[in-house]
C-alpha cells in the first residue's frame, strides 16, 4: 500500500511553471529521496506535500485519503527544516515535545514517555535540560530530528536537513538516518541537491530536472544505468562525449575509435563515461589524450584532460603522477560505457 500519492501534481507562479505534472508513489515504510540541482522543483513539491504551498492542479493523498486541501497540521505528517527551527528559551525535552502539546496527543506522562523514546533514539537523551544554544550543531541536529519522530507520524518530510553540518558530522548523520529509519521504518519523503546522500540514504531516487521526473529507480540501477545525458552528468559526474557509432566501435572527431561491445545503433550518438571508471596511463590504453589540468584530492588526483578536442575528467590513483601537457593513455572496459541519443 501507498502511505503517499502524487497524482498529476502542477504548479505555476503566475506565468512560470515549476512543477508539470508529478505523479509519484511511495510505499509504506519506504524511503524516497527527490534529487536535483536548485530550482528543479523538489522543495516546493515537498511543500506541496506538506501542506506549505497550494497546487495549481493535481492531488496528494496520505494513507489513502486525499489531504490536497487540507492545512498541515491535518496530514499526519512531520517535517524537519533545514535550517531545525529549534525554540532557543526552551530546552531539549520541551523542543521535542512541542508539537505533542500543540496537538494535544495523548497526556503530560504520555508526552514524556514519547519524549524520552525519541531522545534516546537520536542518542541524546542524556541532554533533555540542555537548551540548544548549548548543543553543537549535529547535536542541534538531532533534537530537530527527534521533534520531527516524537508524534510517529504517517509521512516524514525532511528538506535538506545534512546541509548545514561540515563533512565530518554529514557522514555520521547519514549513517544515523539510516539505523533510525531502519528502526522506525518512517515513510519517509527526503529533498537533497547531495548525489552521496540520496544514493546513500535511499530505498528509491526520484532525479528531477525542470520541474519534471527525469528518472527514477533503485539507487545501484539509477547509477549503472542513467537513461539520459542529463541523468548521467548528474550521478558520477560522467564524461559525455560526442561521438559517431560505425561497425559497433565509437568514433571520435579526431578519428580514434573504441570498441563497445554492445549494438549501438549506427550514426551520431554520445558517449557517456564516468570518470572513475576510465583507468589512465602514460602508455597501452585504447585513446590518447593530454593533460591540461591535475588536482590534488588527497587520496588520489582529478585529471582534466583533452580527448579528441573534448575537455574530460578522470580520477587516478596518486601512483600515477602525470603533469599538465604530458600525453597519456585511457582504458575503460566496454561495460562502463553507456551510449546515448545525439
Amino acid at each position: 500500500m501507498s502511505d503517499l500519492t502524487l497524482t498529476g501534481i502542477r504548479k505555476s507562479y503566475g506565468k512560470t511553471d515549476v512543477l508539470h505534472g508529478i505523479d509519484l508513489a511511495i510505499r509504506s515504510g519506504e524511503f524516497v529521496s527527490l534529487l536535483g540541482a536548485s530550482g528543479c522543483g523538489k522543495t516546493t513539491l515537498l511543500r506541496i506535500v506538506a501542506g506549505l504551498e497550494s497546487v495549481s492542479a493535481g492531488a496528494v493523498a496520505i494513507g489513502g485519503e486525499e489531504v490536497t486541501h487540507l492545512p498541515p497540521e491535518k496530514r499526519d505528517i512531520a517535517m524537519m527544516f533545514q535550517s531545525y527551527a529549534l525554540l532557543p528559551h526552551l530546552s531539549v525535552a520541551e523542543n521535542v515535545r512541542f508539537p505533542l502539546r500543540m496537538r494535544g496527543h495523548g497526556s503530560r506522562a504520555d508526552q514524556a514517555q514519547r519524549v524520552k523514546t525519541a531522545l534516546e533514539v537520536v542518542r541524546l537523551d542524556t541532554m533533555a535540560d540542555r537548551l540548544p544554544r548549548q548543543l553543537s550543531g549535529g547535536q542541534q541536529q538531532r533534537v530537530a530530528l527527534a521533534r520531527a519522530i516524537v508524534s510517529n507520524p504517517r509521512v516524514l518530510l525532511l528538506d535538506e536537513p545534512l546541509s548545514n553540518l561540515d563533512a565530518r558530522l554529514r557522514e555520521e548523520m547519514q549513517v544515523e538516518l539510516i539505523e533510525i529509519h531502519r528502526r522506525l521504518r518512517l515513510t519517509t519523503l527526503f529533498v537533497t541537491h547531495d548525489q552521496d546522500e540520496a544514493l546513500s540514504l535511499s530505498d528509491r531516487v526520484v532525479l528531477m530536472n525542470g520541474g519534471r521526473i527525469e528518472q527514477e529507480g533503485a539507487p545501484r540501477a539509477l547509477y549503472d544505468r542513467p537513461e539520459t545525458a542529463f541523468a548521467s552528468s548528474f550521478l558520477g559526474a560522467a564524461n559525455l562525449i560526442p561521438v559517431t557509432i560505425a561497425a559497433g566501435e565509437a568514433v571520435f572527431a579526431d578519428g580514434q575509435r573504441l570498441a563497445l561491445g554492445q549494438g549501438a545503433a549506427a550514426g551520431p550518438a554520445t558517449l557517456a563515461m564516468r570518470q572513475e571508471d576510465i583507468e589512465l596511463s602514460r602508455v597501452g590504453g585504447a585513446l590518447r589524450a593530454k593533460v591540461v589540468t591535475r588536482v590534488y584530492l588527497g587520496s588520489r588526483h582529478r585529471y582534466i584532460l583533452d580527448l579528441a578536442g573534448q575537455r574530460i575528467s578522470v580520477l587516478a590513483a596518486n601512483s600515477l603522477t602525470l603533469e599538465p601537457g604530458d600525453d597519456a593513455t585511457l582504458s575503460i572496459s566496454a561495460g562502463r560505457t553507456r551510449i546515448l541519443p545525439a
